[in-house]
């Protein structure tokens, strides 16, 4: 499991590089059991996105993959089609990637949401990052 340290190192360095961006996000770091282990909420991001930032840590943790990869199996024609439907909904787009530890376990995730899909990822990947073993 992802410790408290661990989480607030990822928030850190997620915040550094939203400020870098110029964007104001949500961002969550969840632990494997999908449960909230840190928060922050950057003055001025939008309140409909921390439930985005959420979910897309949650995807990350169910499937063990980023959110947006999540989006390949559930897309029209894909194997899963309506699979972001399950599991009380899943966020199938950029910003939510799984933290895993030096041995290939999965520790956690964090989830990034208040910029565009793009800067979202970009901020996701330097957070996750901050834990580079």
């Amino acid at each position: 499991m992802i410790t408290t340290h661990q989480a607030r190192t990822v928030i850190a360095a997620g915040e550094a590089k939203a400020d870098s961006l110029g964007v104001s996000i949500n961002i969550a770091v969840l632990d494997a059991s999908t449960y909230l282990k840190a928060f922050a909420r950057q003055d001025g991001a939008v309140l409909g996105s921390i439930d985005v930032a959420l979910n897309k840590a949650r995807t990350s943790v169910l499937f063990q993959i980023p959110s947006a990869s999540v989006w390949e199996y559930c897309k029209p024609g894909a194997p899963a089609p309506g699979l972001e439907n399950s599991n009380g909904g899943l966020a199938v787009f950029p910003g939510g990637l799984p933290i895993f530890n030096a041995h290939g376990a999965l520790i956690g995730a964090v989830g990034v949401s208040g910029g565009a899909p793009s800067q979202d990822l970009e901020i996701a990947n330097a957070a996750a990052s901050a834990l580079a073993y």
